[in-house]
């Protein structure tokens, strides 16, 4: 969930017509919003317990035994006994939001965490944590999906209770609030077990939230009937460029600047970005202007800046804007020009093909040469298409430099020499290879990813030839699995993260494109969604996998906690008392395990722990030689047994629970066992949470930038994703932030696949970000066929600006 839902008074009103606070229309429009709201839930509740029967009953009838079985029964006939209860209940405790958008409410905590409590622990969840864990989840699925509409909602709900915007944890009709609601109605409702009722949360996941953004659609529609907020839109501000003084996989964004949104999502999930397509409207602008070499260009471009990367669109113009950049490229990069083709990131691009690979891409593009029509062209690609690649050890892999080569050999003993490519079709194929280009910088040259790359050249460039919106559509097939493709073998995945089972998928898909593409993109479509479809199923499992490691870190972040509260109480009782060494390294590693069992167990607030308490002050005060202190409420021989049978549920072995108590409970030597003995005894054998210790490390006064760094990380949300340089070359290795303690500053790493791959503090995390080795990854940047593009289209632009301004400056 994003925060927790505010805490309602007691005095919360039951309905809306009870409720005062409201002004007449307020209540009217909710009253009319209301009545909306339980018709499409009625109907939805109805599903779901019909779901939930039918589930039940068909695990009744695969049980493994009779005991189960009839325990399945039990649960069955419990849901149905009771089903006609859940929805009055359910109603009631939502119509009891309703009435309460006006109330004031107890402000969340300063930080935006869920406050855990630390109870118990136990080796196996309990059916608190369960509840919380599917729930929540159910509630953030559907929060990120339905966010604009929950947004919109949201600003809906602050005019009618005459606050600011309710955020989505705080709307009635929220994701949270609805799983708060169903909770505490199927606790009143239903005695089932746990099982059970974390069927009914599943049903109700898939039945009564199924379409929730379309139902948020339609709820918003009312509410704007009803003269609430009825011009609202949602136009989301676009992150503008980086230019690109950073190099890629180092820099980020400065936590003081409004940085885009850090990505969360999981391999292969990152929505397209600004940056996925090239901005229509400036480009159209800049295409209205005449071109004429060069300087030209630069000038009918140089407008283009920053916004193309804001707007997006289809407007069949922009295409001919890329080919007046490519026009600037082909000029600056001349015999005799002083381009930047050499200099700055931006020109990294640009600058990688040699002369003649650029003398290649223009190769049959003068008026003197005998066009040659496109489809002669696609029938070509077709027949290339079908031709093994060929693959020579030690030699560079097919470029689409060598595609198009290839290509017009064969044209030209068909159609004769002269034969050449269209200016349309030739500049498709160059903006191809600087794509690929900047794909190829992205990937590990070894990884099996290169060789699909490879492999779908000739139908990535049939595609594009076919459809020009391949450069400007973000969501166009072709473009989609070339990014996932890519993505495969991404230079930041460690040696560890291949996963076998995707390889294989991927490496179908290619060859079913290179067997089956002829032209429709429906061999793309297809192929990508069994892509996507693998996507699915890889992050489900993922988030599985990391949610086990998530509750292993909350175990042993509650387990240090207790440690150092343990720690802390013993050092208090010890104030004013000196208990012999012996006696104090008894208390700081025997007892102080009693105190942490007793802290997990019963937690601070309970009747056990304040026993252990007073029991720690007063082995100090009779180690302490100070037995006969007032406030002193126990001999001797009542401390004694009631410190053996503490050590005893630690583990101590009764012999060993004995003679510590003995040394305890009394400011005299205890001669049955010696210290020897008892020394080598408890150096034997492993202390509460030994296996789990987390290193403590001296805390050093961060520097401003450092302390910036920190604040800023603390702001982020769990499963923001870091790029960490593993060397002096740059090199990257990306690793998933999956949960973060705000009170011991222990954070927990994950990888692509969900497995744990590292741990370390807060702090030095951001120390690393204050010396620019680890940056947070963020939405517009996510996606590598995304940055591949940008760096493209920076490098184009690079060299139509440089050549203008350098004109200014002459004249």
């Amino acid at each position: 969930m994003s925060s927790v839902p505010p805490v309602l008074p007691s005095s919360t009103p039951a309905t809306i017509a009870q409720a005062l606070s409201l002004p007449p229309r307020v209540r009217k429009i909710l009253g009319v919003f209301f009545g909306r709201v339980s018709l499409d839930l009625s109907e939805r509740i109805g599903q779901m317990l019909v779901e939930s029967e039918q589930q039940l009953f068909k695990l009744a009838e695969r049980a493994r035994s009779n005991e189960k079985q009839a325990e399945q029964f039990a649960n069955l006939h419990g849901l149905r006994k009771s089903r006609a209860d859940l929805l009055p209940m359910f109603l009631a405790g939502l119509e009891g939001e309703f009435a309460a958008i006006r109330l004031p409410r107890a402000a969340p905590a300063k930080d935006a965490h869920e406050r855990i409590e630390y109870q118990t622990m136990t080796l196996v969840e309990d059916a608190e944590m369960d509840q919380d864990i599917v729930l929540r989840e159910i509630a953030r699925r559907h929060d990120a999906r339905a966010r604009t509409p929950l947004y919109l909602m949201g600003q809906r709900f602050g005019v009618l209770a005459g606050s600011p915007a309710f955020d989505a944890a705080q709307l009635p009709v929220g994701p949270q609030t609805l799983c708060k609601v169903l909770r505490a109605s199927v606790a009143a409702a239903f005695k089932i077990d746990l099982d059970s009722q974390l069927l009914l949360y599943k049903a109700f996941d898939q039945k009564a939230l199924a379409d929730y953004a379309g139902w948020m659609e339609i709820l918003n529609t009312l509410l704007a009937q009803q003269g609430v907020l009825p011009g609202l839109v949602y136009a989301p501000q676009r992150a503008r460029s980086d230019e690109g003084s950073r190099r890629p996989g180092i820099g980020g964004p400065h936590p003081s600047e409004g940085a885009p949104r850090p990505m969360t999502d999981w391999y292969g999930h990152s929505s397209p970005s600004a940056w996925s397509a090239f901005g229509q409207q400036a480009m159209a602008s800049a295409v209205a202007a005449p071109v004429s070499g060069h300087a030209d260009a630069a000038q009918a471009i140089a407008g283009i800046g920053k916004a193309g990367a804001e707007q997006a669109g289809s407007d069949a113009s922009s295409f001919a804007t890329l080919q007046q950049l490519l026009q600037g490229r082909r000029a600056a990069m001349s015999p005799g020009s002083t381009g930047p083709a050499s200099t700055g990131p931006a020109g990294q691009a640009g600058a990688r093909p040699s002369g003649a690979a650029v003398a290649s891409f223009a190769t049959g593009t003068h008026a003197t040469g005998t066009p040659l029509p496109t489809h002669d062209v696609l029938s070509t690609l077709r027949s290339l298409q079908a031709a093994a690649v060929p693959v020579n050890p030690g030699q560079p892999r097919r470029t689409m430099q060598d595609v198009q080569k290839a290509m017009l050999e064969q044209v030209r003993e068909q159609h004769g020499p002269q034969a050449a490519l269209v200016q349309q079709d030739a500049d498709t194929f160059e903006l191809l290879g600087l794509l690929y280009n900047e794909i190829e910088r992205e990937v590990q040259r070894d990884a099996p990813a290169a060789d699909l790359l490879v492999r779908l050249q000739v139908p990535v460039a049939q595609a594009a030839l076919h459809d020009r919106e391949f450069f400007l559509r973000p969501q166009h097939p072709a473009r989609e699995l070339l990014n996932s493709v890519a993505e495969s073998g991404a230079a930041w995945l460690g040696e560890d993260e291949a996963d076998p089972q995707l390889l294989q998928k991927l490496h179908h898909a290619v060859e079913r494109v290179v067997t089956d593409y002829n032209g429709d993109d429906e061999v793309f479509e297809s192929v990508n969604n069994d892509v996507q479809a693998h996507f699915r199923a890889m992050a489900r499992k993922a988030e599985v996998t990391e949610r086990r490691h998530v509750e292993a870190a909350r175990g042993k972040d509650r387990l240090e906690i207790a440690k150092q509260r343990a720690a802390e109480t013993i050092d208090t009782a010890l104030q004013g008392h000196v208990p012999p060494k012996f006696v104090q390294a008894l208390l700081n590693q025997a007892w102080a395990d009693v105190l942490t069992l007793t802290q997990l167990r019963n937690g601070q607030d309970s009747e056990e722990w304040r026993e252990q308490v007073e029991l720690t002050q007063r082995i100090a005060t009779v180690t302490g030689g100070d037995s006969e202190a007032e406030g002193a409420t126990l001999s001797d021989g009542e401390l004694t047994p009631k410190i053996e049978a503490a050590l005893s549920q630690v583990g101590y072995h009764p012999d060993e629970a004995a003679a510590i108590a003995r040394r305890l409970s009394s400011a005299e030597d205890d001669e049955t066992t010696s210290r020897t003995e008892l020394t080598a005894r408890l150096k034997a054998r492993a202390r509460l949470g030994e296996q789990v210790e987390i290193p403590k490390k001296k805390h050093i006064e961060r520097t401003p930038r450092e302390q910036e760094c920190h604040d800023y990380l603390r702001t982020l949300p769990f499963g923001t994703w870091f790029e960490f340089v593993k060397n002096q070359q740059g090199d990257v290795t990306r690793q998933r932030l999956s949960w973060y303690s705000p009170v011991t500053d222990h954070a927990l790493f994950v990888n692509q696949r969900g497995q744990r791959i590292g741990e370390q503090s807060m702090d030095s995390l951001a120390r690393l970000m204050a010396l620019e080795q680890v940056h947070v990854v963020t939405q517009d940047k996510g996606r590598l066929i995304d940055r591949a593009w940008r760096a493209t289209i920076s490098a184009l632009r690079s060299f139509t600006s440089a050549p203008a301004a350098g004109q200014g400056a002459n004249a």
